[in-house]
C-alpha cells in the first residue's frame, strides 16, 4: 500500500484556464478532489464480488497532492474471466492488505474531499458496502460522476462514446487507461479536466452549478407545460406529436401527468428531449389498466411509429437466429427468421455482430460442417481447409459416417436446448491456458464469445419456457389494495385489468379471460411477440408477490440451463462498464439552443 505526495506535474495547464470562476458558491479551483478507481472480481459487492486494487489520486486547482495505490487479497480465487481483463492474477495479491485493512487507509486519504470516479454507482457502491459489512460510518462525501457529466457535455463529434479510453484520447490523458486502478484514476483526473474546461465555457464555475448543469431547461420548454394538463393521472403511455401529427417520442408511466409535465421543468436532464418538446404541438395519453399493460403498449406503438427520438425498440423485426438445420448432415447457420421446419433455434440476436460471435463458440466446440448448402447422404466431395485443421469432422469426402457425425449433432442440441456445459468447459480451458501464457487479447476474444453464447442460450430457454405455454394467468396484490390480473398467451399479453373492490375474483378473471385476445401458436422461441415484451413479461411473472392462477401447459426451464452461468459473465461486463459505462445513453449535442 502506498501513499504519495507529488509535485504538481500534471493538469496545471489545463486548470490555469478557470482562474476566472465567479465567486458564487464554492469555487472549482478551490475544492480537493479525490479520484478513485477500483478492480474488482465482478460486477456486484452484494453478490460476493472482491475489490483487488484501489487506485485514487488527491488533486485541487490542477495540482497533485498525492497518490494512493494498493493491491487488496480477495481471500478467493479470481476468476480466468476477470484475470483476463484486469491483468491481476491470484500471485499478485496473494499478502497484499485485506479490505479490513486497506478500506480505512483510502478512508484517511480521502477524508474531506469530492469523490469522483467513472461511472461512480460501481466503485462507490463497493467501497460503501465494505464499509457497511465493516461497521463504519460512511462519511458523507459528495460525488461526481465523470462519465455522467461526459454524457452531457461530450457530443457523438467529439467521441464516439463515453468509454474512459475514448475520453482520454480525446483530452490528450498523460495516462492511458488500462484496467489498473491507479493508471485508470490518473487518465480519469485528465478527463476530469478536461470536461471542467469546457464547462467553464458553458458558464459552470463551482461545485453547485457543476451537479445542476444537466438540468437547466429552457424557457421554450416551460411554456409548454399546458400540454400535460389534459392527461389523467393514471398509468399508461403518451405520445408527443409535432405540428403534422407526427410521433416524434413514446414514453410509459405509471402517471401519466406529473411524468409527462417532467418535460417542461427542471426535472428533465436529456438535451435530446429538449430538442423534442421544443417541436411537440400536443401530447396524447393512453391510459392502461396496469403498469405491465403499459409497458407492452409503449414497445407495440414504438415498433408501428418508429419515433425519431426514440432510440432503442424502433425495429424488433431486425433480429438474427442460429438454426440448427433438419437435414442428413446438419449445420448450424445464420438466419433472419424462424421457419416452421421442426429446426432449433437459439436468438434472437440484436445484431450479427453478436450472432456471429455465438456462432464462433458453437463452431469452436462442436466440428460440424460450416459449409453452406445440403450434402447429399452419400457426399463425395473435397475436404476443406477446416478439415485439415481439426475443426470439421467433414462429412463431404466421407472422413466421418452417419453415426459418429449425429452424436455429435446430439449433444450440439443439447447445448441449445438444456446444458450448456460442453461450450462452458471447452473455451474455459482454452482461456485459461491463454490467460497463463499471458495472451490476453486472445484470451478475451474467446471470452467475449462464450459470454454471448451463454447469454444468448439462457434467453432463449426462459422465453421457449414460456411462449410454449398456451396461456398463464397471473395476478399480484398492488400497492393500493387491489390485484391486478395478466392473461399471457404463448409469451403475448392478451389481456390485463384489475379487480374492483367487492367484485367477485373468480368471475372477473374469467371474464378476463374469456375475453382477452386470441393468439396463435408459431415455431421458435419467441412466436406470438418480440422478445422484448415477453421478458418484460417474464420479469412480472418473476416479481415478489405473483401468484399464478392457471396454467396451460408446462411452464418450467432446464435444471441444468444456462442460466446458472450467467452471474459469472454479468459480473465481468459489469466489471468493464467502469471503463464502457452508458454507451447507448449517449446524447447529440451537449446544450440544446432554442431557434432564433
Amino acid at each position: 500500500m502506498s501513499t504519495t505526495a507529488l509535485r504538481p506535474t500534471r493538469g496545471t495547464s489545463r486548470w490555469e484556464a478557470q482562474r476566472s470562476f465567479d465567486e458564487l458558491g464554492r469555487p472549482l479551483r478551490d475544492l480537493t478532489f479525490c479520484v478513485v478507481d477500483l478492480e474488482t472480481t465482478g460486477g456486484s459487492a452484494e453478490a460476493g464480488s472482491m475489490i483487488t486494487e484501489i487506485g485514487a489520486v488527491k488533486v485541487r486547482g490542477g495540482e497533485v497532492l498525492g497518490e494512493f495505490q494498493t493491491l487488496v487479497d480477495p481471500h478467493t480465487e479470481i476468476p480466468a474471466f476477470i484475470a483476463v481483463l484486469t491483468g491481476i492474477s491470484n500471485s499478485m495479491v496473494r499478502g497484499a492488505p485485506s479490505i479490513e485493512t486497506a478500506l480505512p487507509a483510502f478512508l484517511d486519504f480521502a477524508a474531506g474531499c469530492v469523490l469522483v470516479a467513472h461511472n461512480a454507482p460501481f466503485d462507490v457502491g463497493f467501497l460503501q458496502h465494505f464499509a457497511k459489512q465493516q461497521g463504519r460510518a460512511w462519511p458523507k462525501f459528495e460525488v461526481l460522476d465523470t462519465a455522467k457529466l461526459a454524457r452531457r457535455v461530450i457530443t457523438r463529434d467529439d467521441a464516439p462514446n463515453c468509454k474512459l479510453s475514448s475520453l482520454a484520447k480525446l483530452f490528450n490523458a498523460s495516462t492511458t487507461p488500462n484496467h489498473r486502478a491507479l493508471s485508470d484514476a490518473r487518465a480519469t483526473v485528465d478527463v476530469l479536466h478536461g470536461l471542467m474546461e469546457r464547462l467553464g465555457g458553458l458558464g459552470v464555475h463551482t461545485l453547485e452549478e457543476l451537479q445542476t448543469f444537466s438540468s437547466k431547461v429552457t424557457t421554450a420548454q416551460r411554456r409548454k407545460r399546458h400540454l400535460a394538463e389534459g392527461l389523467p393521472h393514471s398509468p399508461g403511455v403518451y405520445l408527443f406529436r409535432d405540428d403534422r401529427s407526427r410521433v416524434l417520442y413514446i414514453g410509459t408511466s405509471r402517471d401519466l401527468r406529473t411524468r409527462v409535465r417532467t418535460y417542461f421543468t427542471s426535472s428533465e436532464t436529456r438535451t435530446r428531449m429538449g430538442e423534442m418538446v421544443g417541436l411537440a404541438t400536443s401530447v396524447t395519453g393512453i391510459e392502461c389498466a396496469t403498469p405491465l399493460e403499459a409497458e407492452v403498449r409503449e414497445l407495440r406503438l414504438i415498433a408501428e411509429h418508429k419515433p425519431k427520438y426514440n432510440r432503442r425498440s424502433r425495429f424488433p423485426e431486425k433480429v438474427h437466429f442460429l438454426k440448427l438445420t433438419r437435414e442428413a448432415w446438419p449445420r448450424l447457420s445464420l438466419v433472419r427468421k424462424v421457419l416452421d421446419d421442426d429446426a432449433d433455434y437459439l436468438g434472437p440476436f440484436s445484431s450479427k455482430k453478436t450472432a456471429e460471435k455465438c456462432l464462433a463458440a458453437l463452431h469452436e466446440t462442436f466440428p460440424v460442417r460450416q459449409c453452406n448448402g445440403r450434402l447429399p447422404a452419400a457426399p463425395s466431395r473435397s475436404a476443406c481447409v477446416l478439415a485439415e485443421m481439426g475443426r470439421c469432422l467433414s462429412p463431404c469426402d466421407g472422413s466421418t459416417d452417419a453415426s459418429t457425425y449425429g452424436a455429435v449433432v446430439r449433444q450440439l442440441r443439447d447445448t441449445l436446448l438444456r446444458s450448456p456445459h460442453e461450450v462452458v468447459e471447452a473455451i474455459n480451458q482454452r482461456m485459461t491456458a491463454l490467460a497463463d501464457r499471458e495472451r490476453f487479447e486472445e484470451a478475451g476474444v474467446h471470452r467475449d464469445r462464450l459470454a454471448t453464447f451463454v447469454r444468448a442460450a439462457a434467453r432463449t430457454q426462459r422465453l421457449s419456457a414460456v411462449t410454449r405455454c398456451p396461456e398463464v394467468v397471473a395476478a399480484r396484490r398492488e400497492d393500493d389494495g387491489r390485484w391486478s390480473v395478466h392473461v399471457v398467451r404463448h409469451g403475448r399479453l392478451a389481456a390485463a385489468g384489475v379487480i374492483p373492490p367487492g367484485a367477485d375474483a373468480h368471475q372477473y378473471v374469467r371474464e378476463l379471460t374469456a375475453s382477452a385476445e386470441t393468439v396463435s401458436d408459431a415455431p421458435g422461441p419467441v412466436p406470438a411477440a418480440t422478445a422484448e415484451e415477453t421478458e418484460k413479461i417474464l420479469r412480472w411473472l418473476e416479481s415478489p408477490g405473483v401468484r399464478l392462477v392457471d396454467v396451460d401447459g408446462e411452464w418450467v426451464c432446464p435444471i441444468g440451463g444456462a442460466a446458472r452461468h450467467l452471474a459469472i459473465y454479468d459480473a465481468a461486463n459489469q466489471s468493464r462498464l467502469s471503463l464502457v459505462p452508458f454507451d447507448e445513453q449517449r446524447l447529440p449535442s451537449p446544450v440544446h439552443r432554442s431557434p432564433h
